[in-house]
């Protein structure tokens, strides 16, 4: 992909030249990401949807790793199955020396976090879930052109990706972070869409988790978000007693509409999970 510079905000141009993008092989794909922070730590990494890349956690990991903490955002290499999704991204942490994850996964990626930690219980320290769902039956059965997805025209998978984020008026902040997150989306391959889309419409869900709910946190935006209420009430139910951290309003990408206060919830997840940050 291209690196989007136009009108980029001032803060994530003094990111990109503070943070540099890296890219690791994993067979014959490749895994980029952005870390920052003291890698004697071990690290949170931070999952997005369908419609994110690891450049969306910007302010998350300029932030946190201000503070001292190891942070990681990554983007998978196309695959094309949950169970590959999971092999991958364990050889991705292999390789980058990651034995021990704190995982940060909204929507599609909270999703794979939880079934990353259902299958690797070892590795998987804590779990931050936001806007994320249990099961992708819902997303499955409204995708009725499911096998079709590998030829679908690059414009059309845009377009069905990006019809879930909200139209109309936004406040500047919110309407800022979509603006954003679609600037660089416009940078995803198609193979990359399609990836993305199979992972969200293959019809799973996840299994019993061993980590207890003192080690999670939910935090959920309460004014808008593509992922159906019903679906994040799920969430809810399946770990009734972990840590809510509701957030009044924000949007899909909390992240960077409502940064500080996303930051924050994170401080405070981590350290309840005994993770101190350590400041230069």
């Amino acid at each position: 992909g291209t690196d989007v510079t136009t009108a980029a905000p001032g803060d994530f141009l003094h990111f990109k030249a503070h943070v540099p993008l890296r890219h690791i092989w994993v067979g014959n794909k490749h895994w980029r990401y952005y870390q920052s922070g003291p890698k004697l730590l071990p690290p949170l990494v931070c999952l997005g949807g369908t419609s994110s890349t690891a450049e969306v956690f910007y302010k998350i990991i300029l932030s946190l790793s201000a503070k001292g903490y190891h942070v990681i955002a990554a983007d998978a290499p196309p695959v094309w199955s949950h169970q590959e999704w999971i092999a991958s991204f364990e050889k991705f942490l292999d390789q980058i020396g990651a034995h021990h994850v704190h995982l940060y996964g909204t929507s599609l990626g909270g999703y794979l976090s939880q079934l990353f930690a259902q299958q690797r219980p070892r590795r998987v320290k804590s779990l931050l879930l936001s806007n994320t769902f249990l099961e992708t039956h819902t997303f499955a059965s409204g995708t009725s052109w499911k096998p079709l997805i590998s030829w679908t025209p690059e414009f059309m998978l845009k377009r069905y990706i990006l019809s879930g984020i909200h139209e109309g008026p936004q406040e500047p902040l919110i309407a800022d972070s979509i603006d954003f997150v679609v600037s660089q989306f416009e940078t995803l391959s198609r193979e990359d869409l399609a990836s993305r889309l199979t992972l969200n419409t293959s019809p799973a869900a996840v299994g019993q988790i061993t980590l207890p709910d003192s080690c999670i946190t939910i935090m959920d935006t309460n004014d808008y978000c593509a992922i159906p209420q019903s679906l994040k009430d799920q969430v809810a139910a399946r770990y009734p007693t972990a840590r809510k951290a509701m957030l009044k309003s924000g949007g899909d990408f909390p992240f960077l509409s409502r940064a500080a206060e996303v930051s924050l919830h994170v401080q405070l997840h981590l350290m309840r999970v005994g993770v101190e940050g350590v400041p230069d």
